[in-house]
């Protein structure tokens, strides 16, 4: 049987199956297409809706792969693989500096300093999601105020301020928050086989 290639785009995980009979992606019963597919945020600027949407995707997954693992997988590693926490702090804390840089900011200490304890252990499932939850939705409220912003308005980012611009760094905030997440998934997946 062919699978079109735009099956995974029309069904969220586990939300879709392909029909024998057609070869084409159904939605299943209460289950919804993937955030960029539900008619959502239409008001808003497409690139800053692209990158809401790719955070509504992030937390919609990590919240099905990760939130039920217990802290001690949370906190496993595996070989050389960052454990999972280290993945959701990572992503919570980025999220912060990556929008005070496009905001224009320089980082604080307190963000500085929350940086050098990212691959420390975390103390608590509960308290890690709810990092990640709070980081999330106050990343959405801070990309909806950077609408009315000049996208090709210069940034520079990190201590040897490197080149970018507001729109490189809200694009960047979507692609670095898929790829960790995408890690945070394979490494729950990897502990949950042990």
């Amino acid at each position: 049987m062919l699978v079109s290639e735009f099956s995974h785009a029309m069904c969220s995980a586990g939300g879709c199956q392909i029909s024998e009979r057609t070869g084409e992606a159904e939605m299943s019963e209460g289950k919804l297409p993937e955030p960029w597919l539900r008619g959502t945020w239409t008001e808003v600027n497409p690139v800053v809706r692209a990158v809401l949407h790719a955070l509504e995707l992030a937390e919609e997954d990590l919240w099905k792969w990760c939130h039920p693992l217990t802290l001690e997988q949370l906190n496993a590693a595996s070989g050389r693989i960052a454990p999972v926490a280290f993945q959701l702090q990572h992503i919570a804390r980025s999220l912060d500096r990556l929008l005070t840089y496009a905001e224009g900011g320089p980082l604080s200490e307190g963000q500085l300093a929350a940086l050098k304890t990212e691959l420390e252990p975390a103390s608590s499932a509960k308290e890690l999601f709810r990092e990640l939850a709070v980081a999330l939705e106050r990343s959405k409220e801070r990309l909806l105020a950077l609408q009315a912003v000049d996208f090709a308005a210069p940034r520079a980012v990190g201590t040897k301020q490197l080149p970018t611009t507001v729109g490189g760094l809200v694009v960047h905030i979507a692609d670095h928050t898929q790829r960790h997440a995408g890690q945070a998934i394979t490494t729950a997946k990897i502990v949950t086989m042990r």
